[in-house]
């Protein structure tokens, strides 16, 4: 049995471990759960500075006629063979800056950089796995993605989406429609014209079968949306989509391009570009699915920061999003590994003015008449206090509804992503970055019901229906726990997602490193996924 130190390195079981299985796993449960996080955190005599640097480790959990089986493995990409062989950190990552040989002429490396506006730091994919028609790949929010083969979980090959799309960087969080066709979003600057951000989509049949051109060669643009600042583009991590519109937030957290294209120099890591102007307004870009134009209102709201969209739906004229939003940037903060292997009760001392995640919902009405009186609360919902307020330019102020505090990595049965829905779920957050709760929030009674355990830390939690069920939450939690008492084995944890109540365990003899997770999904021809912001589940319809 192995204990959890936090920034400790994993160690892989690239063969499946048969788990030992407390209660019954449903039969119908039939598929595996794929996970991607930081899992080295060490090599020889150098170390990573933020969780986010860990090197890639992706986790499989297969379901098969009531048993578990357990894998994982150590993304084998150019940044882990270039740092194993030389036996030391010599690629650069978000929050650990490996200074340049100091023999090469900087100017005309500095005016390359300049240049391209992103500098190549590395393909380490941590971030997620994501489908792009039947290809699935561990990614990150670089131009690179690894493509994986899902079951010995070994790379196949590497992608650069710039040789597919005009694109500098893109999101590893992608949704999926109903046809199981791919969005994702992206941006582009510098070489690709004026800068901008795009959104794309892959189609579902985008794989040929013999396997030897991307999925990625099908690649379609739907729309782009120029940048409010040019110099400034807005940090994203997700976006929303409904039915038929996108959702963009431009957050006033934004990427000092130039003091990227510059970092390598002046030994600044990625995530000092990043800042966060309180004093600006936060813009609401929506755009048509089906044209690629935007909506012509301007929607905006206060400064704030979001990582994570729950869902987006219309309602009677109105596009409805919820998303977690925090009111600074100082959640990458917390997770500096210096931060996490504080002391819990003097992290909470020391960080207590972090603020905490909220659960907010706007509504943004769709029928807009530019001649409305100024002052207008334009939402004609039941059951929201949220409002779109007319100003006297035309624009529309939009004021959140406060749906819950204090969770994060949320995530929700992904056959209602776009629709109207009433539950999501997710990792409780108490000023600590180990979360050691997950619960269900009901939007409709503002209630939420827990699970937690003692010396217990559950991965994000992901929602898996019950073959034909008519509920939207009849259906089983999967989270996997791992525990810091060296006597307890890692598990993973099924619950009823009606009321959280323990259905199974399954006890894994094996190290299994702690992720943290986010959630999402989507369906394919012949598997039914959902996809996380670390995660994606293949499960038989």
């Amino acid at each position: 049995m192995a204990q959890v130190i936090f920034g400790k390195n994993g160690t892989e079981s690239p063969e499946p471990v048969k788990a030992e299985i407390t209660g019954c796993i449903p039969e119908w449960l039939q598929g595996t759960l794929l996970r991607n996080g930081p899992g080295l955190f060490k090599v020889g005599d150098t170390e990573y500075n933020h969780w986010f640097d860990g090197m890639a480790l992706i986790h499989s959990f297969t379901f098969k006629d009531g048993d578990v089986y357990y894998r994982s493995k150590f993304l084998r990409s150019d940044t882990f063979q270039k740092n194993t062989k030389a036996n030391k950190i010599v690629v650069s990552e978000f929050g650990t800056m490996i200074y340049p040989d100091p023999c090469k002429n900087m100017f005309s490396k500095a005016f390359s950089y300049l240049l391209a506006a992103i500098p190549d730091f590395t393909d380490n994919n941590l971030i997620n796995i994501i489908r792009y028609g039947e290809d699935y790949y561990a990614s990150s929010e670089i131009n690179y993605i690894n493509q994986i083969d899902p079951v010995t979980l070994e790379v196949i090959g590497k992608m650069n989406y710039r040789k597919h799309i005009a694109l500098n960087l893109a999101t590893a969080h992608p949704h999926y429609d109903e046809e199981g066709n791919t969005y994702n979003m992206g941006i582009a600057l510098m070489r690709f014209g004026m800068p901008k951000y795009v959104i794309f989509k892959v189609p579902v049949d985008a794989s040929d079968k013999e396997g030897k051109k991307p999925a990625l060669e099908e690649v379609e643009q739907v729309c782009n949306i120029p940048f409010r600042s040019t110099l400034f583009p807005s940090y994203f991590h997700s976006f929303g989509m409904s039915e038929n519109y996108i959702i963009f937030v431009e957050q006033p957290f934004k990427l000092d391009i130039l003091r990227l294209a510059t970092a390598n120099f002046r030994g600044s890591t990625w995530g000092s570009c990043l800042k966060y102007d309180k004093e600006d307004i936060t813009l609401i870009h929506l755009v048509d699915k089906k044209t690629g134009k935007a909506v012509s209102t301007k929607f905006y709201t206060d400064a704030l920061v979001v990582f994570h969209h729950i869902n987006a739906y219309e309602d009677d004229n109105h596009v409805v999003f919820d998303m977690i939003t925090y009111k600074d940037s100082n959640l990458y903060e917390m997770f500096y590994l210096a931060n996490m292997r504080e002391e819990s009760n003097k992290f909470i001392e020391d960080k207590v003015n972090f603020s905490q995640p909220i659960c907010q919902r706007f509504v943004l009405p769709l029928n807009v008449d530019k001649d409305t009186t100024k002052g207008t609360n334009m939402v004609m919902l039941k059951n929201t206090t949220a409002k779109a307020v007319m100003q006297d330019d035309g624009s529309v102020y939009c004021q959140p509804d406060t749906i819950f505090a204090g969770l994060e990595l949320p995530g929700i049965n992904y056959k209602f992503n776009g629709k109207k829905y009433r539950y999501f779920y997710g990792s409780r957050v108490e000023w600590t970055p180990f979360p050691n709760k997950i619960g269900k929030v009901d939007i409709l009674t503002k209630k939420h019901i827990e699970w937690t355990e003692e010396e217990c830390y559950p991965s994000e939690p992901v929602f898996v229906a019950s073959p034909g069920a008519m509920e939207e939450d009849d259906g089983v939690i999967l989270s996997s726990i791992v525990s810091l008492n060296p006597n307890k084995s890692p598990f993973m944890l099924v619950l009823n997602a009606k009321n959280f109540e323990e259905i199974a365990r399954a006890s894994i003899d094996a190290s299994v490193h702690l992720d943290l997770l986010f959630p999402l999904l989507p369906p394919s021809s012949s598997m039914f996924q959902h996809q996380s912001s670390q995660s994606i589940l293949m499960f038989k319809k």
